[in-house]
């Protein structure tokens, strides 16, 4: 065999092969050109729902689902309004609302009765609420001295009754010249004002008495009648420094009362922002995460002695905040917002109307046409009242914003419900 025969060969045998092949896949899958259209190209990625762009963010409604939202809305403005600036402050105690009670005498720490124990540091007392008894141990120095305390007391009660015997004959007799027309009715008022005064020094005179000759009473044992230690004012005890049973010395602290009906809140300035701030106005207090729906309450300005921190360049300013609530402590930290002078035109929209998401976005929905919201993001600036002012962006003025049942609307948007 030659060089060509044996290419012919293999050439037959190649197209024998060939065709076999081909008759097979004939005989089990039909034609192979439809084979080759059935078969789809190969594509890098497929997307089975395809998305458009101007559906983002957008739900829509049908009637009865409005309805049984029960949307709110409100617009969107451009209006003027007071700015305002964020600074952390502190609850501290005003001065004068702190009292100290100490010992009159040396004597015995007793409860205040049988039934009572002296209260705990924390718990909260009543104005003239007995808080402890205190048993004296009179020496016979100590003796001496309330007995001399005692005839002072009952002089003074005595020139008191006689200054208030000479006020009252006055008044009387200017009461009756009035009625004679002699006296004017502003002579009778002044007389009336001054026999006002004696009265309660006659009574302030006579108490006294009364108290030194209990305190004296039968000291043939060296012991006195218990003293009853009262609650100078409504508030609670911060520090309780005695028990049952323990003598103390005259002069020693036994408790002290706080009153927190009022408190002051410290917040430090730094120095470069007290031009522009208006120290004058009131701030709101609220927490410091200073979220957009917190109920802010008032505080009003105050006096207060001077203070700032060199280092941190700071000073302090004060005010004052209705605190019956108990819901502050002394040394509570919380946020204040000091407004700054003058108005600057802002975008504002409804504090309703703002919604926020898992990851701290701030969102509103805006109606765009009939039955269908679109959910746009917003920057909030600050929240002041019911407003809350936005940094310009997607909101135009007058654009129509759910306030109420936006919630459910990003609820119905993410399948979170029905």
């Amino acid at each position: 065999m030659n060089y060509r025969s044996g290419v012919l060969t293999g050439v037959a045998a190649a197209v024998f092969v060939g065709g076999f092949a081909l008759g097979i896949v004939w005989l089990l899958f039909g034609s192979p050109i439809e084979v080759l259209k059935l078969t789809p190209p190969k594509t890098e990625a497929t997307v089975p729902k395809p998305a458009k762009e101007d559906q983002f963010n957008t739900v829509i409604l049908s009637a009865d689902a409005e309805k049984k939202l029960g949307l709110a809305r409100g617009t969107v403005k451009r209006e003027k309004m007071g700015r305002n600036r964020f600074y952390g402050g502190d609850v501290m105690i005003p001065p004068g609302q702190t009292i100290i009670v100490s010992a009159p005498v040396s004597g015995l720490i007793k409860e205040p009765s049988t039934e009572k124990a002296i209260p705990k540091a924390g718990q909260t007392v009543e104005l003239g609420q007995p808080v402890l008894q205190l048993l004296p141990l009179l020496t016979p120095e100590g003796r001496a001295t309330l007995a001399q305390n005692s005839v002072d007391a009952e002089g003074v009660e005595e020139k008191a009754k006689i200054d208030l015997d000479g006020a009252k004959i006055t008044l009387d007799r200017l009461s009756m010249q009035l009625v004679d027309k002699i006296a004017s009715q502003r002579m009778v008022d002044d007389a009336r004002v001054i026999y006002d005064g004696l009265v309660k020094t006659h009574d302030a005179a006579v108490k006294r008495v009364s108290l030194l000759k209990r305190v004296i009473g039968e000291s043939d044992s060296g012991t006195t009648t218990p003293i009853f230690l009262t609650s100078p004012e409504k508030g609670f005890l911060r520090n309780l420094s005695v028990v049952a049973g323990q003598h103390v010395p005259a002069g020693a602290v036994l408790f002290e009362v706080v009153d927190t009906r009022a408190v002051w809140v410290r917040v430090p300035v730094y120095v470069g922002d007290l031009p522009d701030l208006d120290l004058a106005q009131s701030a709101r207090i609220g927490n410091l995460s200073r979220r957009s729906k917190e109920e802010l309450l008032e505080a009003k300005p105050v006096v207060a002695p001077p203070s700032a921190n060199a280092l941190a360049g700071t000073v302090d300013v004060f005010y004052q905040l209705d605190n019956t609530s108990t819901k502050y402590s002394p040394g509570h930290r919380v946020g204040a917002t000091i407004p700054i002078r003058g108005e600057v035109e802002s975008l504002t929209v409804p504090s309703a109307a703002l919604i926020h998401d898992t990851l701290g976005g701030t969102w509103v929905y805006e109606q765009t046409i009939e039955h269908t919201y679109v959910r746009r993001r917003v920057v909030v600036q600050y929240v002041v009242g019911d407003k809350a002012v936005l940094q310009d962006g997607a909101l135009k003025p007058a654009a129509i914003l759910i306030t109420g049942g936006s919630v459910e609307l990003f609820g119905t948007e993410t399948g979170y419900s029905k």
